[in-house]
């Protein structure tokens, strides 16, 4: 049968390629995708024309990795796996939702364990893909399972190797890949032992709250108090270059420039230095913008006086000639800033403001990658409640009409909620780039090499990283410098801070730390009855899981801690006190254990069944030191109809939802001990108020004291 026949029959079937044929066929690319596709014949095949994620990888495929006897082969199945759709048949035997075409990072991870499996069979000797039997496929799938991958992962990677099957049958000229035995026999015995660390989700760690505090005062430093001087610098920085470029070579030139540079030489006095990637170098553009003198007269006078060595003696700073204007605990934040120095401030400026918006919003990366300028307007006048909304793109389970990945995403429904540090982190970047333009856009925010070809979208998120753990390497030095080493930025326990914990952090303070360390959860705080409502003011219901699941998830894990710590307490003989005492003890009988901190994909469900069970969830409350044993007709918070968590910032004494042991009466007097402390120091009228405030704290710990009960006598 020809191919033309073929596919008249079949019309899954593809069309045999020529050498020239486009490696993405033009019906899968976007009109606004401006990426170059490839052709059939070339060495490296492009993935760039399905990828329309601003904030997305590009992806290639080089054929060098995949052996020669079976390149030939396994171009036609990958060319299919690009622009062939299984057939609906399959996808019904598989689940109504398996699709019919992936992402190009999931079609980048089928053809990478393609290309293994190729270099296997020509490691046993096997040139052609329709002599991989069911032995071979046997053997390789036990070797593949013994490397030590979990029981999930193998079983996705096995699904691949059917995929590699389904797909040369959508080939004109199909190798005769065998079908899989697992397909027929199941795949159960292929796979290794479950061992409780399968189907994990929201295991990615939050940021220590150590860590945290001082890294969203540091950003919010930048984008608050030193962003005006830092582009103004960068303005200024770039006049100067700009200047330095269109300079002529005169003679009147190159005597200002000796005249400039010569009695410093002569007379051992520091020279104009620029830190170019950590290495010093005499600040030639600054030099030029100066003297008028070009770059080829300086790079003369350099050589014949080996001032460059010099400049590495006696190095010194370039002033800009800017006002410095933000402060750090009262005191300008430095005396000037250098020529050079704005290269790395406007970085890190971006950075910072990233880290507000990724924080603060709760936004994945990816959404926050695809912010434009423009994405958070100011309130209109029609708008009564006058907050600012971001309306921008998410990008996770979006599919098109026919139920394929859309790389593009799709416009939220429901615009995020932008609080007042977000929306100044907002106006920053806008600044950063120009109208329209995307808020996190590579080409403008390498600063080091504006304008590359590489430059294309945003940041990338490794990019992103990176930049972050630069900006708390700048914060330390900084924070030494300025004799502030308790604003450090210490070590993470769990690794490098990295742009995809900042929503589950979010989510941790949301529920543990209602009023703490991280004074602007406190807003979040305030939206604590919207989110539980589910009303379209905050992070409105929404059919895909979003924000709302993460915060269950990680509401269930704190009641699920709390409940434990209660009960540790209880069993070492601490005594309850509190009006809510026995369904306290109660609810931490029926409270589930949590073993480590992999969370199971159905968790969100049963977190929001369990935070739903009305009297029956500890909540811990740090900032008044007790714990509510939350029902919701006793509370004194003013809860809103339907809420199943406390508003904890609004904790009322007297609440019936009330509970506290023994520690918490230890804590009481430690921090009325504080508060005294602190009034001996407080004017006359402060300090009364703090004294007051002090001996109520006592006089609680003295009622916990006296009405407190073991629990044996409570049970």
């Amino acid at each position: 049968m020809t191919s033309a026949l073929a596919h008249e029959a079949d019309p899954y079937i593809l069309p045999t390629p020529t050498p020239d044929s486009s490696v993405v066929l033009p019906h899968w690319i976007s009109p606004g995708n401006t990426h170059p596709n490839s052709r059939y014949r070339d060495s490296v095949w492009s993935l760039a024309p399905l990828i329309d994620n601003p904030g997305a990888t590009l992806i290639s495929i080089h054929w060098k990795n995949c052996p020669a006897p079976l390149r030939d082969e396994m171009k036609l199945v990958v060319w299919s796996l690009i622009n062939g759709e299984r057939r609906p048949t399959f996808l019904r035997t598989k689940g109504l939702s398996a699709r019919r075409r992936g992402s190009a990072p999931t079609m980048m991870q089928k053809y990478c364990e393609w290309f293994r499996l190729a270099r296997w069979l020509h490691q046993q000797g096997i040139t052609r893909l329709a002599d991989c039997t069911k032995d071979q496929w046997r053997a390789y799938a036990g070797e593949r399972r013994d490397e030590g991958i979990s029981r999930v992962h193998a079983e996705m990677v096995f699904g691949y190797f059917t995929d590699l099957w389904v797909y040369d049958q959508l080939s004109a000229r199909p190798a005769g890949i065998s079908c899989p035995p697992w397909e027929a026999e199941g795949i159960d015995d292929y796979l290794p032992a479950a061992d409780g660390t399968d189907n994990a989700e929201n295991s990615t760690e939050p940021l220590d709250p150590q860590v945290l505090g001082p890294l969203l005062i540091w950003a919010l430093r930048f984008v608050d108090d030193f962003s005006d001087d830092i582009l103004a610098a960068w303005v200024e920085q770039r006049r100067l270059m700009d200047v330095a470029a269109n300079n002529t070579a005169t003679s009147v030139s190159r005597a200002a420039l000796k005249g400039y540079l010569l009695p410093l030489v002569n007379s051992g006095a520091p020279l104009p230095a620029a830190r170019v990637k950590g290495r010093l170098y005499l600040a030639r553009d600054f030099v030029a913008a100066h003297t008028g003198a070009t770059h080829a007269q300086i790079e003369r006078l350099v050589k014949l006086h080996n001032i460059q060595d010099l400049v590495l003696e006696r190095p010194a700073p370039c002033p800009l000639n800017v006002p410095v204007t933000g402060e750090v605990e009262g005191s300008p934040w430095r005396d000037h800033i250098a020529f050079g120095e704005a290269t790395t401030l406007m970085q890190h400026l971006g950075t910072a403001a990233a880290i507000v918006i990724a924080y603060l919003t709760g936004m994945r990366p990816q959404e926050v990658q695809a912010l434009r300028s423009g994405c958070c307007p100011e309130p209109t006048t029609d708008d009564t409640t006058g907050r600012h909304l971001i309306r921008s793109h998410h990008f996770k389970n979006v599919l098109d009409d026919n139920g394929n990945h859309a790389s593009a995403g799709e416009v939220r429904d429901v615009p995020w909620v932008a609080i007042t540090p977000v929306v100044r982190a907002i106006r920053v970047l806008e600044r950063m780039v120009p109208e329209g333009e995307l808020l996190l856009s590579a080409a403008h925010h390498d600063v080091h090499r504006p304008g590359g070809k590489q430059n294309q979208g945003a940041i990338r998120r490794t990019s992103l990283n990176r930049r972050i753990e630069s900006f708390v390497a700048w914060v330390n030095r900084e924070a030494g410098a300025l004799g502030l080493p308790d604003q450090a930025i210490p070590e993470d326990p769990f690794g490098a801070i990295g742009m995809s914990r900042f929503r589950r952090t979010l989510a941790w303070h949301v529920a543990r730390r209602p009023g703490g360390l991280i004074a602007l959860a406190i807003q979040y705080g305030h939206m604590r009855t919207v989110l539980d409502t589910r009303t379209s003011s905050g992070y409105a219901s929404r059919s895909r899981r979003g924000l709302h699941s993460v915060l269950d998830v990680e509401t269930a894990l704190a009641a699920a801690d709390t409940a434990a710590r209660f009960r540790e307490r209880t069993a070492a003989g601490e005594k309850i006190s509190g009006p809510a005492a026995r369904r306290a003890i109660n609810a931490a009988g029926q409270a589930p254990r949590f073993e480590g901190r992999l969370v199971p994909k159905t968790f969100a469900k049963k977190a929001t069944a369990f935070l739903a069970r009305d009297g029956v969830v500890l909540y811990d409350n740090p900032d008044a030191l007790l714990i509510c044993a939350f029902k919701h007709d006793n509370a004194l918070c003013g809860p809103d109809p339907g809420a199943t968590a406390p508003r904890q910032y609004a904790c009322e004494s007297g609440c019936g939802n009330t509970v506290r042991t023994d520690t918490h009466a230890r804590q009481l007097r430690e921090r009325a001990d504080e508060i005294d402390q602190l009034a001996e120091h407080a004017p006359g009228p402060i300090a009364r108020k703090l004294h007051a405030n002090s001996a109520r704290l006592r006089e609680t710990a003295a009622t916990h004291d006296a009405t407190a009960q073991t629990i044996e006598a409570l049970t």
